[in-house]
């Protein structure tokens, strides 16, 4: 891997000029996980964080009662676990690889010197954080005050707009995207047959082509097809 390269690729740093990107290239290390290999487990101390230059990541918890709930998912060119870089505490939660990949691993205390000759770091990692707080509050009343058709929606439409196509691969198993968008394997299979059938969208496996982007838009938003499930 040309890690310098991999670091240009890293949205956080797309602004850095040559100097630091060889300076951070210099103070990451590279790292292979397997599908299904274990990243790191909540709870574990912070020592660093990640970057995805190939493959997938999900960030996940796990209830008392051993129901997992899907936090995120990193792609190419995304950074988690940074909280390590701001804290000595522990991951707050676990992360896994879903695809074979290749990953950066930045650690926190060589980061941290880093950062202290680097200041335009430190405003783009907490520019990066106030990003994150943004999402998770948001996540946070998706799941708190929309029905399932609405996030489903709002997640399709995420989808097509980072891809740029309306014929989009889901990004996750069936299974993960259930625990991903607040509900069960069952209803989510109910929830995409009944905008098949309303002409939302056309189902063929995991691909999943939006047929009606502006009935779409109007069921994100709670205004359409709401409890009819």
């Amino acid at each position: 891997m040309d890690k310098k390269q991999a670091v240009a690729g890293i949205g956080l740093f797309s602004g850095l000029g040559d100097k630091g990107l060889a300076a951070l290239a210099a103070v990451a290390e590279t790292r292979r996980y397997a599908r299904g290999e274990d990243i790191f487990f909540a709870g574990e101390p912070a020592s660093g964080f990640f970057s995805v230059v190939t493959g997938k990541v999900r960030i996940y918890q796990m209830s008392l009662a051993g129901k997992e709930h899907i936090l995120h998912v990193f792609g190419p060119g995304e950074v988690f676990a940074e909280v390590a870089v701001f804290s000595d505490r522990v991951y707050p939660a676990s992360a896994q690889a879903m695809e074979d990949g290749e990953y950066l691993f930045f650690p926190r205390e060589r980061f941290r010197r880093l950062v202290a000759d680097e200041p335009d770091l430190a405003m783009d990692m907490l520019g990066l954080l106030a990003v994150r707080l943004r999402q998770m509050v948001n996540k946070l009343e998706d799941l708190s005050l929309r029905e399932v058709p609405a996030r489903l929606a709002a997640h399709l439409l995420l989808l097509e707009a980072q891809s740029k196509t309306r014929r989009l691969t889901l990004d996750l198993p069936k299974g993960q995207l259930a625990a991903y968008l607040g509900t069960i394997p069952e209803t989510l299979s109910r929830v995409l047959r009944r905008f098949a059938d309303d002409g939302l969208i056309a189902l063929s496996g995991s691909t999943v082509e939006l047929l009606d982007l502006p009935r779409l838009e109007a069921q994100a938003g709670g205004r359409a097809l709401a409890g009819r499930l």
